[in-house]
């Protein structure tokens, strides 16, 4: 029996409430995980984008901000 059949069965034996719960578990695992997987494209994008521009001198100064915080 692989992971997924024993899964599939201590869910089977549960209350039907209980397995509710377990539905709402996954689906935010699922979720998380998707999250994570966007926000490691998203930084390697930026990464990506930024390549080679680390040592180029800016054009603006502090001077020329209108507003600090």
């Amino acid at each position: 029996m692989n992971l997924s059949e024993k899964i599939l069965a201590t869910v089977a034996s549960l209350p039907e409430a209980k397995q509710a719960e377990v539905l709402d578990f996954v689906e935010y695992l699922k979720l998380k995980t998707e999250k994570e997987e966007n926000n490691d494209w998203n930084s390697l994008s930026i990464s990506s984008a930024m390549r080679g521009m680390e040592n180029e001198e800016s054009n603006y100064s502090v001077t020329d901000l209108k507003e600090t915080y």
